[in-house]
């Protein structure tokens, strides 16, 4: 039976991906080795990390003064390495999940921190609208992609402040302008490779302000000036990074991704708005996320979602099950979930209604 995986994170990754990560895996670069034992100092695997920061560079166009890395640590380590490096006195940061719970808990080691809107009171299924960035903060941080509530800011805020943005779960879904953000940073584990690598954007004149001392490890210079190979990298997720990055490009790049993005999740946010038995969690259309679609059952049928959960494997359609923070289903439709799987999903609601 065919899978349809609508899993968070670790997610689905394209077939082009993994078929070509395996193929590494048994010989890299026509080595004779496998990516997973050759030297990541040798001439083969610096072909890699060079064109997988150029493909970045290309496809979400990055302009001139910015270092893309690949780091270790997830974006959970960004939380207190962005402002360690550039928080010298105040940052402004939204509360609208709870990554940026947790990242706003960081910063507050480093510097005060001014939370200017949050949508807490209504367990994070909005994003505040009407807040206002202070003009003396260092930056502004939002979370673009709110995973486990289904909650997205899809257009780059409009403020007076340089911005640093957590885009972990939608980052090449849509075109962004960079030379807005002092630093854009990804966990690769939704839209880009297997876990274990975080993808940093960062401009490189915001750094060297801060008067702290900076651990070698935890101080981006170290790795812009090393080329990411300060410590030995993640070598398998970043190859696999490479051959997503290759995909997105064959496909037609960032903008091509954000239509087939818009199409899938319009299906399913149509589905459930016309349903009797589901409905979503994030009510304006604006606030919803077109990565990770969050819906529950009506009071009448609550009853019934394990039922559902458990119906949907028998159509092999997986990690559909909602966090435990908002409960009823999550269908996570990262770029590499092809629109198939939504129409699976879609009938297979559809038909458990009829039956109920």
């Amino acid at each position: 039976m065919k899978k349809h995986n609508f899993y968070a994170g670790p997610s689905i990754l394209s077939e082009y991906t993994i078929k070509h990560t395996a193929d590494a895996i048994l010989n890299f670069a026509n080595t004779g080795l496998s990516v997973l034992e050759v030297s990541h100092r040798s001439k083969e695997f610096q072909a890699v990390i060079d064109e997988a920061q150029a493909l970045v560079k290309e496809l979400l166009n990055v302009p001139d003064g910015y270092s893309v890395l690949f780091l270790g640590g997830g974006a959970s380590l960004q939380f207190c390495m962005v402002p360690m490096n550039i928080l010298s006195g105040k940052a402004a940061y939204l509360e609208t999940g709870t990554w940026a719970v947790n990242a706003i808990k960081e910063a507050r080691l480093f510097g005060d921190v001014e939370v200017v809107g949050s949508s807490k009171d209504s367990n994070f299924s909005y994003i505040p609208k009407g807040f206002t960035v202070p003009d003396d903060v260092d930056y502004f941080h939002y979370t673009s992609n709110n995973t486990i509530f289904g909650t997205e800011v899809r257009v780059d805020p409009d403020v007076n402040v340089p911005m640093v943005c957590d885009m972990s779960s939608d980052i090449f879904s849509r075109p962004i302008d960079v030379s807005k953000y002092n630093i854009i940073y990804a966990g690769a584990q939704k839209n880009l490779a297997p876990a274990g690598v975080t993808l940093v954007i960062v401009k490189d004149e915001c750094l060297g302000k801060v008067e702290r001392a900076i651990p070698t490890m935890l101080d981006y210079r170290t790795h812009i000036k090393k080329g990411s190979m300060f410590n030995t990298p993640p070598v398998l997720p970043i190859y696999s990074a490479l051959m997503t990055l290759r995909y997105y490009k064959e496909r037609g790049g960032v903008a091509e991704m954000e239509k087939i993005d818009l199409k899938k999740a319009g299906l399913l946010y149509d589905a459930i708005d016309s349903s009797k038995m589901f409905e979503g969690t994030v009510s304006d259309p604006a606030d919803r996320s077109i990565m990770n679609v969050c819906f529950v059952m009506t009071p009448e049928f609550k009853e019934l979602e394990k039922e559902f959960v458990d119906f949907c494997g028998t159509r092999g359609i997986v990690g559909i099950k909602g966090h435990r923070s908002v409960g009823g289903f999550r269908a996570s439709l990262y770029n590499a979930l092809p629109i198939e799987s939504v129409e699976v999903l879609i009938d297979a609601m559809r038909d458990f209604e009829k039956a109920h």
